[in-house]
């Protein structure tokens, strides 16, 4: 999935923003908070990273294509490396499924707010 079909698959949920952030990196966000980065540049290009559920992690990463996420599997992120690896309903639900991990975590009051 490409920087393009990425951006047409977020940009209608609720709170979603996205820019460029560290140079290289497309940035999505739920109000002010990461859900999913994908590297534009360099060699780590079209590398996908995003949350997963702390009971998946292990599980995900025993996978070929797949490594905790530099800097962020501590709180449960995964980085595709070899997103080709992935069909593109599997890469949605994954983008998705963090999400909708990343706005639970959200404040009630900041919940309420996207769903009004």
């Amino acid at each position: 999935m490409n920087a393009n079909e990425l951006e047409a698959f977020c940009r209608d949920w609720p709170g979603v923003a996205s820019g460029i952030k560290w140079e290289d990196d497309l940035v999505f966000t739920v109000a002010g908070k990461m859900f999913a980065v994908l590297c534009l540049r360099g060699p780590d290009r079209g590398r996908l990273s995003f949350k997963v559920e702390s009971e998946r992690f292990l599980e995900l990463t025993d996978q070929p294509g797949i490594i905790p996420a530099p800097y962020m599997a501590r709180a449960f992120w995964i980085s595709l490396v070899e997103p080709e690896r992935f069909g593109r309903a599997e890469v949605e639900a994954f983008v998705r499924r963090s999400y909708e991990l990343v706005r639970a975590g959200l404040s009630k009051r900041l919940q309420a707010r996207l769903a009004g």
